[in-house]
């Protein structure tokens, strides 16, 4: 498998050439990228150091969604061999294109990825993401046809289906939302069928923040290894950043993206190690390049280990998905990760958030394990309620569904329902 650059001057040259070239490409045929660093005095022969990717302006998902839907291709249409789209529930959706170069850049990176968390050529992968206008579909079924996977391109949903196909297909495989997989066990469990007899060896899971417990009860009912990938429907979609087993973090392909951390409020670099917000510029996009595109995703930038690449610290949450519940920021992860800790409990909830005065309420709807009684049930609600309280900073009255009860996601899960009419 090519890993691109082995050492840090080989990338550092390489970055450099890539991002003049993609600077340029993109002010030469996107009138709102030139109209924007003309606003600030900035030109393509400014860039002479990666340091100086800070003088460019950011690009924001508004912007995307201002061009909508081809205002910031940057070929010409006839070149253009594929659209994919976000799905647009909070807004006109961002839409993003690709050559036929693209496409082949994309699958390498995905390939490069699925090698990375342990897949190999020969081994059949199970793709339970959505297929059509998001990105992870199809992104994983190119990249594990690219390693040389036989690819079972299941689709999301159907999860009946999905348990029936993995028990006669036998793949080696899964690519999927962790949420999504919890449900993949659930319906293991209601057919009375062991999770850990299937054939499945490596699980790939992303388009979604997910927490090391989640990751453990995965890993353990299933005996597979887990592994993070990271992307983005705006930048390519899932290859930005892979997570090696045994390695801290994800690696992010810097040989293709360049990675910047900012303050979410103010824009400002911060050092590596510093929490904050993700910014990416894409090196090699020819149709729809991407430059100091803020990802709103908050984490950290970690030194390279082995590959001359930096990785990037489990994304925390998104600073636009960030509650902010009497004066205290939360995110769904860390009311995941305490309710992981209630065996008692599936890992399914919802964070319900209402002011009826003056005050923020908060409510957790869970469900109870099937097997579960009543009295046990209430006792790990208390639980629940102190850890969230203890490790979180907020007050949650804890609300028990019956088994089942909570609807189960097939793409990434929604786990917040903001009812405050004047937030």
């Amino acid at each position: 498998m090519d890993y691109g650059p082995r050492s840090i001057e080989e990338l550092r040259r390489l970055q450099l050439e890539r991002l003049r070239w993609t600077v340029e490409h993109t002010w030469r045929n996107v009138a709102s990228f030139r109209a924007a660093c003309a606003s600030t005095g900035v030109e393509p022969t400014d860039i002479r150091t990666l340091s100086d990717v800070a003088r460019l302006p950011f690009t924001t998902k508004s912007d995307l969604r201002a061009a909508y839907p081809f205002g910031l291709f940057a070929v010409p249409e006839t070149e253009i061999v594929r659209i994919h789209a976000s799905s647009g529930t909070t807004g006109t959706p961002t839409v993003v294109g690709y050559t036929r170069q693209d496409i082949d850049t994309w699958a390498g990176l995905v390939a490069r990825s699925i090698h990375a968390a342990g897949g190999r050529a020969g081994m059949r992968a199970h793709i339970a993401y959505g297929y059509g206008l998001f990105t992870g579909g199809l992104g994983a079924h190119y990249g594990a046809e690219a390693l040389g996977c036989t690819v079972i391109p299941m689709s999301g949903g159907q999860t009946e289906k999905q348990v029936k196909l993995i028990q006669d297909f036998r793949p080696d495989i899964i690519m999927v939302t962790p949420s999504y997989m919890l449900a993949i066990l659930d319906e293991f469990r209601r057919q009375g069928i062991d999770p850990r007899s299937s054939s499945l060896r490596v699980g790939i899971f992303g388009a979604e923040p997910w927490s090391e417990p989640m990751r453990r009860e995965i890993e353990t009912a299933f005996d597979l290894t887990a592994a993070d990938i990271y992307g983005l429907s705006e930048v390519m979609g899932p290859g930005v950043a892979q997570e090696v087993p045994g390695t801290p973090g994800l690696t992010l392909w810097e040989d293709h993206f360049l990675p910047e951390i900012v303050d979410p409020q103010t824009g400002e670099p911060l050092p590596d190690g510093a929490e904050g917000e993700l910014v990416l510029t894409s090196l090699s996009k020819q149709a729809f390049p991407i430059i100091r595109y803020r990802t709103r995703d908050l984490t950290r930038l970690l030194p390279a280990d082995g590959l001359p690449y930096r990785r990037l610290a489990r994304i925390v949450g998104r600073s636009d998905d960030m509650l902010i519940i009497r004066g205290v920021n939360v995110f769904p992860t860390q009311v995941e990760e305490q309710l992981l800790k209630c065996d008692a409990f599936t890992p399914h909830f919802v964070i319900e958030i209402t002011r009826p005065q003056r005050m923020d309420e908060v409510r957790v709807q869970v469900e109870p394990r099937p097997g579960v009684d009543a009295a046990q049930a209430e006792r790990q609600a208390a639980v629940l309620a102190g850890l969230i309280k203890e490790n979180i900073g907020v007050t949650a009255r804890i609300s028990l569904c019956p088994p089942g009860g909570l609807a189960r996601s097939q793409g990434k899960a929604s786990h917040v329902r903001d009812l405050r009419q004047d937030r």
